[in-house]
């Protein structure tokens, strides 16, 4: 929206060309989220608490989650809102990806908020039952992907791309390609929401990965820079460092109320709806292998779920005290706190990593 205005003034007002300009519109993509953040988010907090929309806590779980029952959820909104309003303030609006990952984005959000309405608003324990929480996201997820495929315009829009190895990379018919979208959306959605399960836990490493990612989305749009870097030329994908960068101020902003003792969880309406954002922009930037890596933690505690239910189901037996993942290591012992820096330190490691790739061929 600025930009548009910007380029009507600038012939009259040369210092709003600046304006004009992909980084700098990313660092006031990420101030101006952040500001939102902060500023909404007590205000935010206090209605949740009005209203008494608050967190449940399971019995079984680690005894020192009781102190946290009743602090006030669904602050993923506050995320959402942010990040909405930022993309829609410095991003060019006439670039198609932005719109795909921005919808997508809400979307997904609208599910989680269905989710936690029912849990803390109806106090419906089942929230909103499994079956139509995976129906809604396999549609919209489906439907990212058709939309993607039918409006991709070069071969390498539809390619999966090997990191790590140089002009190595597999045509994907339309099948394969919104079959592998249609994984990497919805699976990366439900990974993190099953990651966030302790203060501040899912938030800092989306914020990492988003990070990493707005660098693969400005250098896979910039030519000279694809070229040399031996990555697929994506003409347009550079705008989606703009909400990459607005993610990440968002996300800080509501780590300042969600750090460790948390004031506001983030809830299914802002985990699914970030883990959905990572995905699509994954997908976009052809980068979907390189996600697999750089969110290994997400990685880590679904495979830890699933790892869980099919030994009780075969075997009887659980292989984890509990899952996901970071109740294990809370139930061994180790203190909040360090569960959670512990997987920050992972999550960088597995960024470094997964930013070495454009070099490393």
């Amino acid at each position: 929206m600025l930009l548009w205005l910007t380029e009507i003034l600038s012939p009259y007002f040369s210092a709003l060309t600046m304006f004009q300009y992909l980084t700098l519109r990313a660092i006031m993509g990420v101030l101006t989220a952040l500001l939102i953040s902060l500023l909404i988010g007590p205000v935010m907090i206090r209605k949740l608490s009005q209203y008494q929309i608050g967190q449940a806590i399971r019995d079984d779980g680690p005894q020192t989650h009781l102190s946290k029952a009743g602090t006030p959820t669904m602050g993923g909104a506050l995320i959402l809102v942010a990040i909405a309003i930022s993309t829609l303030l410095w991003a060019d609006l006439s670039n198609r990806y932005v719109w795909v990952v921005l919808v997508v984005t809400l979307l997904f959000g609208a599910i989680g908020w269905v989710d936690d309405y029912r849990k803390v608003v109806e106090r419906n324990p089942r929230g909103l039952p499994g079956r139509w929480k995976y129906f809604w996201q396999s549609v919209f997820g489906a439907a990212a992907a058709i939309v993607l495929y039918t409006t991709a315009t070069l071969p390498q829009e539809t390619s999966l791309y090997l990191p790590f190895l140089k002009d190595v990379s597999l045509t994907l018919g339309p099948v394969m390609f919104i079959l592998l979208t249609y994984f990497v959306i919805v699976g990366s959605s439900n990974a993190v929401n099953l990651t966030d399960g302790l203060d501040g836990l899912a938030i800092m490493p989306t914020v990492m990965v988003a990070g990493a990612l707005a660098i693969f989305a400005y250098v896979s749009g910039h030519a000279q820079f694809a070229n040399y870097l031996l990555i697929p030329h994506l003409p347009g994908a550079g705008e989606l460092i703009i909400f990459c960068c607005a993610l990440i101020g968002a996300g800080l902003g509501f780590l300042w109320f969600n750090t460790y003792p948390a004031q506001v969880f983030m809830g299914d309406v802002g985990a699914l709806a970030l883990g959905a954002a990572l995905g699509v922009v994954a997908v976009i930037v052809r980068q979907e292998i390189v996600l697999f890596i750089m969110g290994g933690v997400f990685v880590m505690e679904t495979v830890s779920v699933i790892l869980q239910v099919a030994s009780y189901r075969l075997t009887g037996r659980r292989i984890f005290r509990m899952a996901p993942l970071h109740h294990h290591f809370e139930l061994k012992g180790w203190p909040e706190p360090r569960v959670i820096v512990r997987f920050w330190v992972i999550t960088v490691v597995l960024v470094l990593i997964g930013l070495a790739s454009l070099k490393i061929r």
